[in-house]
């Protein structure tokens, strides 16, 4: 009898109870990132209250189909692992520049166009990159993305950046309740219900605000039941070369967090990210971008709290990340269903966020782990990288009297951190010691993590190598992969 190969657990395809729950739950962890982006840019530009709602659900429709294109994926377009695809932070300062000195929002998203069509050229050329992602430097930008994604936690369970209850008792002890939830769920509940713990929490946390006035439904009556976005809303793109210039930093910003998240996605399910898989889920990137200049929203990239939802409730179908993703196109096309879930106060999601994001981080850790520190300079390159990636979120203001695109790269504790490990990988693990001599911990197994990847599965189960194996066509798995533990 012939014996069917077995399914990777990424391509598993869950029972449609277990894929509404699980969708459900990534789209709750990404929400309020989601609308955050529009709203930024739509109260800098003082748009009316009717235009606010229509960004909003432009983003969420096109966040949708950026999701199902990275998850799914047709061609050459989609990496085809589970990640969540949402609006960057990283250039809300631009696009509010661009749109309140006099190009409105048909410069911006002219921007965004030509940003997005720059990302699906250069996908290629990232994708030979990859030989410079070791485990050092991978290790390294995982534990950055959780740190820097922590402080978001902190202020959602402090009641939202900026409102006027902010730092409450009341609201910390929600977000307290709510992460207590969370952790008794998961280590009580029976195994279907531990792996929608976040979902559970944040249920329960919603329950109680309800009562207690945290929350406030009545946007809900005012909110359409049907809203559909049509190409270029708000006029006919305009191209000016300062906003593409701008944009198109962003665009590299965009590409290197989301190369790092790419990785950690593929050491959590013991997919390897390889060159051509990198390639395909940048240009997936780009494709999005520029559906997102023509409907009416911004720039596309990977979201890294759900990075971190992979990695606590280890559900790695990425069929479960498309029926979130379908979840988001819903939320789109309805806005009153849409205002149901903005209705969930912070408080709740900063509790849930607080275990999602400091599992990015202890990810980060393991990955580092497997990295040997003795009689190299390795210690030097993650103390640096983690300084340079935490002094952004720490001192927001330390880079403000340098020029835009100097704020724009370095402002994003994520970008800041991975461009810092790895010129400093090349520095101390690349480049020719003095006198022509190899650098120390190059060849052997003292090196940078790359000399530890010579075909031994690495990094949580994924093949992840030195990188400079794959792209010569060697990344597959020769070991054999275990099981994703968090």
């Amino acid at each position: 009898m012939a014996t069917t190969a077995p399914v990777h657990p990424v391509d598993e395809v869950p029972p449609a109870r277990q894929l509404a729950a699980f969708g459900l739950q990534h789209v709750l962890a990404m929400y309020a990132g989601a609308v955050a982006v529009p709203l930024i840019v739509g109260s800098a530009m003082k748009l009316s209250p009717a235009d606010l709602a229509y960004l909003i659900t432009a983003d969420l429709l096109i966040c949708g189909v950026a999701t199902l294109i990275q998850c799914v994926g047709f061609w050459r377009f989609g990496v085809r692992l589970p990640i969540m695809q949402g609006c960057t932070f990283a250039a809300v300062s631009p696009m509010v520049l661009i749109g309140t000195t006099g190009g409105g929002l048909p410069a911006i998203y002219g921007s965004v166009i030509v940003a997005g069509l720059a990302i699906v050229l250069l996908a290629p050329v990232f994708g030979r990159l990859l030989r410079f992602f070791p485990p050092l430097v991978t290790g390294t930008v995982i534990l950055i993305i959780g740190i820097s994604l922590l402080p978001v936690a902190g202020n959602w369970a402090a009641g939202g950046a900026g409102s006027a209850d902010f730092g409450e008792p009341k609201n910390l002890a929600l977000a307290a309740f709510v992460l207590a939830v969370v952790l008794g769920v998961q280590r009580f509940a029976p195994a279907f219900l531990s792996r929608i713990a976040v979902l559970t929490g944040i249920a329960v946390g919603l329950a109680v605000a309800v009562p207690f006035g945290f929350t406030d439904f009545g946007g809900v009556g005012d909110a359409d039941w049907v809203g559909i976005s049509t190409p270029f809303h708000f006029g006919a793109p305009s191209f000016e070369a300062s906003a593409i210039i701008s944009m198109l930093v962003v665009a590299l910003v965009c590409m290197t967090e989301t190369t790092g998240d790419f990785i950690a996605v593929g050491e959590m399910t013991g997919r390897a990210v390889d060159p051509r898989s990198l390639s395909d889920g940048l240009r997936a990137d780009g494709l999005s971008t520029v559906l997102g200049g023509v409907f009416n929203t911004f720039p596309y990239t990977a979201y890294a709290q759900n990075v971190g939802l992979v990695g606590m409730t280890r559900v790695r179908s990425r069929w479960v990340v498309a029926a979130a993703g379908g979840i988001l196109v819903l939320l789109g096309l309805l806005p009153k269903l849409g205002a149901v879930v903005a209705a969930i106060p912070a408080p709740v999601l900063g509790g849930a966020g607080l275990v999602m994001f400091g599992t990015v981080a202890a990810s980060g850790l393991r990955t580092l782990a497997e990295v040997d520190f003795r009689g190299n300079h390795n210690l030097t390159v993650v103390a640096v990288s983690v300084a340079m990636g935490v002094l952004p979120v720490g001192v927001p203001t330390v880079y403000e009297k340098f020029p835009d695109w100097f704020q724009t790269v370095m402002n994003s504790g994520i970008s800041a951190g991975c461009v810092t490990a790895i010129v400093l990988n090349l520095l101390f693990n690349h480049l020719p010691a003095k006198g022509g001599t190899e650098p120390a911990g190059a060849a052997g197994p003292s090196g940078d993590g790359s000399a530890q990847g010579g075909g031994s599965a690495q990094g949580g189960g994924s093949a992840q190598g030195d990188g400079s194996a794959q792209s010569a066509g060697s990344a597959q798995a020769v070991g054999k992969s275990r099981e994703e533990v968090v």
